[in-house]
């Protein structure tokens, strides 16, 4: 399949890239900058010059490939509502192209704030109101009735390159400015997560063999806890672990505070059931506890 990939260049793309590349898919990558040209040309893609906000260059890709696979974001949480609007207006551009085709148009998510507080499974949808700022899997899968194959992925925290870990390299670099790698309350909160290779193996996957209006889960752990993430992260600092409390929150997380203390287990039971994937990365810990994972 000629395959467009939104975010082609990036960690998770990249890989995803390879992924398609070795399996015989060709890959027509969004490039907005001449590094993200660098990049896709080393890897063997097609360069498809354009951006998010560039609605033409992505109906135009869309348009002229066989599937789409969506996993650009801008990732800045201080305009995480703007970047929402963007992300959506995006999806809907190439979505418009690709109705009534049955091509596949994957939109990727996340497990979190699905339902803090309890396992997520794909069974269980995302609310839609006007106080929902990303509505990445709503607007993608809102073409499955009109003629799309379209499915989303939800990831966990990705990690599996150096400084790559998903929220977790941010709380990183809070730790740098702060001084101190903090928790909440007790960090009995649990996060999914998962290793890069299994999730563009699932990619692939949801591609060639993924159900219309699909949600899938690229989940290797449940949830792990948070205490024991940062206290990696203090080991790899070298700075102190301190648990702060939930009025203290705002303090020290700033724009990502919205995440801070939240319970967001998920699982991938029916995800490999209905398409035949089993996560076989190294676990979380193990992999960002490794020397030089969080270099300074």
């Amino acid at each position: 399949m000629r395959v467009f990939v939104t975010g082609a260049a990036g960690f998770i793309g990249s890989e995803t890239t390879k992924e398609l590349i070795a399996h015989g898919h060709q890959v027509v990558g969004l490039a907005r900058s001449e590094a993200n040209v660098a990049t896709l040309k080393k890897l063997g893609a097609e360069v498809h010059r354009g951006s998010l906000q560039d609605l033409d260059s992505l109906k135009s890709g869309a348009r002229d490939a066989d599937g789409v696979i969506h996993l650009a974001f801008i990732h800045d949480f201080a305009k995480y509502a703007e970047n929402g609007a963007i992300d959506k207006a995006a999806i809907e551009a190439m979505g418009d192209v690709l109705a009534g085709t049955d091509k596949p148009f994957i939109v990727t998510s996340g497990t979190g704030l699905v339902a803090p507080g309890m396992v997520v499974t794909e069974d269980i949808r995302r609310e839609t109101s006007a106080h929902v700022e990303r509505v990445s899997e709503q607007a993608g899968l809102a073409y499955a009735s009109r003629g799309v194959r379209a499915m989303v992925i939800r990831l966990p925290q990705v990690h599996g390159a150096a400084g790559k870990a998903g929220l977790i390299s941010y709380l990183v670099e809070l730790a740098r400015q702060k001084g101190a790698a903090a928790y909440v309350g007790e960090g009995a909160e649990r996060w999914a997560a998962a290793h890069v290779l299994d999730v563009v193996r699932l990619y692939r996957l949801a591609l060639e063999n993924g159900a219309v209006d699909g949600i899938y889960h690229a989940v290797g752990e449940e949830g792990v806890a948070m205490r024991e993430i940062i206290d990696v992260v203090g080991r790899a600092l070298n700075v102190p672990v301190v648990s702060i409390t939930k009025e203290e929150v705002g303090d020290y997380f700033g724009s990502l505070a919205v995440f801070a203390g939240l319970d967001m287990p998920a699982s991938s039971a029916l995800t490999q059931q209905r398409l035949g994937w089993t996560p076989t990365g190294i676990g979380l810990i193990a992999d960002i506890g490794q020397p030089g994972y969080f270099k300074a």
